[in-house]
C-alpha cells in the first residue's frame, strides 16, 4: 500500500526521539579488510573491505567505493517494526518520502525474534535500490537500510550480502554442530525431507521435483515427487531429465581437473598459452587470466547475458568467445564475486579444445565431457542434446501468468543456453547427479574403487577465490559454505526459464542432496531444503518450515503487488506511440505485433506478450509478461522526434531505435 508522503514525514518526525542516541559522530574509518565490527547498542556485524564506515550517534554507515551506495544500520527502540524503520529513517535521511511498495514479514533466523522487510518505490531510469529491514531482538531493534544504485549493488552485491548477513543481536552465541556426530539419513529422516519438498511444492504451486539423497557416500533413496506436466498424469521419478542450468559448471571444471591431471593444462597457466584467440575487452585483465580465473567468478567481468539471450539463433561457441573480446571488467581482478556465464563457457570451450585437438570447440567439449565426466560417472541418460533430451522421460518447464497462476511455459528461451553450454546446459536427473555428489564425496574416487580425478585437482575447485557473503566463498563453481553450525557445506545453484536446481553436501560427513525443479516456484525452496538438511542431521533448531512457509508467501505477494501498476492489456495510447521494430546492434531486433488487444514484443528468438506501466517519474514502460519470460523491461525513450526503447541489466544499457 503506498502511503501519504506527508503523513511519512510526519511519522518520522514524531518517532525521531525514540532512536537510541549512544555514541558521537567518530571519523570516517576505511575498512582496508573484512572487519568484525559492532553498533552503538552492540550488534555485531562484518565491514568489507574497501567500504568506508562512519558512525554518528545510533547510525553507522557504510559505503561502498564508489560512494553512489550505502548500507545503513541503526539502533533504534520502537513498539513494532513499522515504527523501527521510521525512526531509522528519520535518524539517517530525515527527508525521505519515498512511497513504500510493499512491507513483508520475514522467518526468524540468527537471534533475530521478528524480521520485517520494506521495499520503495523507484522509476526504472533512476536505477536505483531503495529497501529496508527492521529486525528485533528482546527489546532492541536493529534497522538496516539499503541506499544505493543498481550497478553499485550488482557488482558489490557479495560485500554488502556479507555485511548484512553478519548481522547478529548483541550477545548472540551462534550454534554449532562442529566435531558433532551426524544423525543417518534413515528412511524417518528420508520421509521429512520428502515432506518438506512436498509441503513446498504445495504451497509454490510447484508441479514436479526430482529428489535425491546421499548417505554414508553412497545414494539411499533417488527419485521424483509430482508430474512433469500440469494438467497430465506423467509422474517425476528418479530418471526424469531437467536442466542443470548453472550446476553444469561444477561438471565442468571436474573436466578441466582431469586434465590438469593428464597434464593437458595447468591451474595456474595463462589462458592466452593455452588459448592464444582468448582475449577479453580489457588487455590487463586479459594478461592476468589464469586457467583457474575462467570459472572463479573473481575477474571483475560482470554479468552480460542479455546479448546471448537476445541474440542465440545463430550463436556459436566460437562467436561466444568473440563476444568476451567485446566485455569490459566492472571491478579490480580479485576484487569481488561477480557471476559472468561467458567465462564458464570459455572454461569448457578451451577445456574440450585441450581434451579433442581439432574438432570444432562445442563438439569437442561435448565429446570430452562424455568421455570423462558422464561416461565414468555412469550418467547414462544425461546429456547436452536438447532434441534428444525432449523425447525421453523429461519434466517441461513452467512458470506464472500475469496474476501468479502456475501455466505450462514454451521452452524456448532455454535453447539460448546452447551457445555456451559449459556454463548451464546439461540436462540430467537426481538419480545422475546424485552420482556426480557420490563422486565428490569420494574425493575423486568411483564406486568400483578407480580414482577418476586427483585428489589434489578435485579439491583444488574448493580454494577459495572471493567471498560471496558472510561465511561464504566461492572456488571453481563450488560455493564453501559454513553458515550452518560450522559445518562446511559445498553447494551450487542452476536457474534457467522454468528449472531450478540445487546440489548439496558435507564433505565431512558424506551426506548429500539433490534437487530439481520444472517450475520457476522451485527456486523458493532450495535454500530452505538446506536448512532442513542440517536440521534433520544435528537436531537443529527448527527454522527451515517457517523460512519456506514465509518466502512462498513472500513471492505470492510480490507477484500480487507487481500486478497492481500493470496495464493488461497494455495500454492503447501508450501502444499507438510505438514504432513496429526496434533494433540495438548488440541485441538485434525487437518486432512490436498486436493481435486484438493484445501486444506482443518478437525478439526474433522467442516472444512475448506485454503489459504496460506508468512509472512515477511520467515514462512508460512494456514488459513482459509470458510465463517464464516475464521482467524484461523496455523504457519508453522518444526523443526530438526519434522513437526509441531502452532495456537494462544492472550494469548496462541498451538503446534501441526505431527502424
Amino acid at each position: 500500500m503506498r502511503r501519504c508522503p506527508v503523513l511519512a514525514i510526519l511519522l518520522l518526525t514524531l518517532l525521531l526521539p525514540v532512536v537510541a542516541r549512544t555514541a558521537e559522530t567518530a571519523a570516517p574509518e576505511t575498512i582496508d579488510k573484512d572487519s568484525p565490527k559492532a553498533t552503538p547498542a552492540g550488534a555485531t556485524f562484518t565491514a568489507p573491505a574497501g567500504w568506508t564506515m562512519t558512525t554518528k550517534g545510533p547510525v553507522v554507515v557504510l559505503d561502498a567505493p564508489e560512494g553512489d551506495t550505502h548500507l545503513v544500520i541503526v539502533d533504534v527502540t520502537a513498539k513494532d517494526a513499522d515504527a523501527a524503520v521510521a525512526a531509522g529513517w528519520a535518524a539517517y535521511k530525515p527527508d525521505f518520502k519515498r512511497p513504500l511498495k510493499i512491507s513483508l514479514p520475514q522467518a526468524p533466523r540468527d537471534g533475530w525474534e521478528e524480521r520485517k522487510g520494506y521495499q520503495y518505490e523507484t522509476s526504472p531510469n533512476e536505477r536505483l535500490v531503495v529497501s529496508a529491514y527492521a529486525w528485533r531482538a528482546g527489546d532492541a531493534w536493529t534497522v538496516v537500510i539499503i541506499d544505493g544504485t543498481e550497478p553499485t549493488m550488482e557488482k558489490r552485491g557479495a560485500p554488502a550480502g556479507q555485511a548484512i548477513g553478519s548481522l547478529r543481536p548483541k550477545g548472540y552465541a551462534r550454534e554449532s554442530f562442529v566435531g558433532k556426530k551426524a544423525n543417518p539419513l534413515d528412511e524417518a529422516r528420508q520421509a521429512k525431507l520428502k515432506a518438506f519438498v512436498t509441503q513446498g511444492m504445495k504451497l509454490l504451486d510447484t508441479p514436479g521435483v526430482g529428489l535425491a539423497f546421499i548417505d554414508g557416500g553412497k545414494t539411499v533413496w533417488a527419485g521424483g515427487l509430482g508430474v512433469k506436466e500440469l494438467g497430465k498424469t506423467g509422474v517425476v521419478d528418479g530418471d526424469t531429465l531437467f536442466i542443470a542450468a548453472s550446476n553444469t559448471k561444477a561438471l565442468t571444471t571436474l573436466l578441466l581437473a582431469e586434465l590438469v591431471d593428464e597434464g593437458k593444462l595447468k591451474w595456474d597457466q595463462p589462458v592466452t598459452e593455452l588459448f592464444p584467440a582468448f582475449r577479453l575487452g580489457d588487455e590487463a585483465t586479459t594478461r592476468q587470466v589464469l586457467v583457474r580465473h575462467l570459472i572463479c567468478a573473481c575477474t571483475g567481468m560482470p554479468r552480460q547475458d542479455l546479448e546471448w539471450i537476445f541474440e542465440y539463433k545463430n550463436e556459436t561457441p566460437e562467436s561466444a568467445l568473440k563476444l568476451l573480446g567485446t566485455m569490459q571488467p566492472t571491478s579490480k581482478f580479485g576484487e569481488v564475486f561477480q557471476y559472468s556465464n561467458l567465462m564458464a563457457a570459455a572454461a569448457g570451450f578451451i577445456g574440450g579444445s585441450k581434451a579433442v585437438p581439432g574438432k570444432e570447440l562445442g563438439a569437442a567439449y561435448d565429446e570430452a565431457m562424455q568421455a570423462r565426466v558422464f561416461d565414468p560417472l555412469g550418467m547414462k541418460t544425461t546429456t547436452f542434446d536438447f532434441a534428444k533430451a525432449l523425447k525421453g522421460n523429461v519434466a517441461m518447464p513452467h512458470g506464472e501468468d500475469i496474476d501468479g497462476k502456475p501455466m505450462r511455459a514454451p521452452i524456448g528461451l532455454n535453447a539460448s543456453i546452447v551457445p555456451v553450454r559449459p556454463a548451464g546446459g546439461v540436462w540430467t536427473s537426481s538419480r545422475e547427479l546424485a552420482k556426480y555428489v557420490e563422486m565428490e564425496l569420494a574425493k575423486g574416487v568411483l564406486p568400483g574403487g578407480k580414482r577418476l580425478v586427483s585428489e589434489a585437482n578435485l579439491l583444488a575447485r574448493y580454494e577459495p577465490n572471493v567471498v560471496v557473503g558472510a561465511d561464504v566463498t566461492y572456488g571453481m563453481a563450488l560455493m564453501m559454505d559454513k553458515r550452518y553450525g560450522g559445518v562446511q557445506v559445498v553447494h551450487h545453484g542452476g536457474d534457467l526459464a522454468g528449472y531450478h536446481s540445487d546440489m548439496m553436501w558435507l564433505p565431512e560427513y558424506g551426506v548429500g542432496a539433490v534437487i530439481l525443479t520444472n517450475a520457476d516456484s522451485g527456486v523458493i525452496i532450495r535454500g530452505p531444503l538446506l536448512r532442513k538438511l542440517i536440521e534433520v542431521l544435528f537436531d537443529a533448531k527448527p527454522e527451515a518450515d517457517e523460512q519456506l512457509r514465509v518466502a512462498a508467501a513472500q513471492r505470492k505477494a510480490g507477484i500480487a503487488k507487481e500486478r497492481e501498476r500493470l496495464v493488461v492489456p497494455a495500454d492503447p495510447a501508450a501502444v499507438e506511440k510505438l514504432a513496429g521494430r526496434y533494433v540495438n546492434k548488440s541485441l538485434g531486433d525487437v518486432k512490436v505485433t498486436k493481435n486484438g488487444k493484445t501486444v506482443t514484443f518478437d525478439v526474433g528468438e522467442w516472444k512475448s506478450a506485454v503489459a504496460s506501466r506508468k512509472n512515477d517519474d511520467g515514462t512508460t514502460s512494456f514488459i513482459t509478461i509470458d510465463p517464464t519470460l516475464g521482467g524484461f523491461e523496455f523504457v519508453v525513450a522518444d526523443k526530438d522526434g526519434k522513437r526509441r526503447l531502452i532495456t537494462r541489466d544492472a550494469q548496462h544499457e541498451y538503446v534501441l531505435d526505431k527502424n
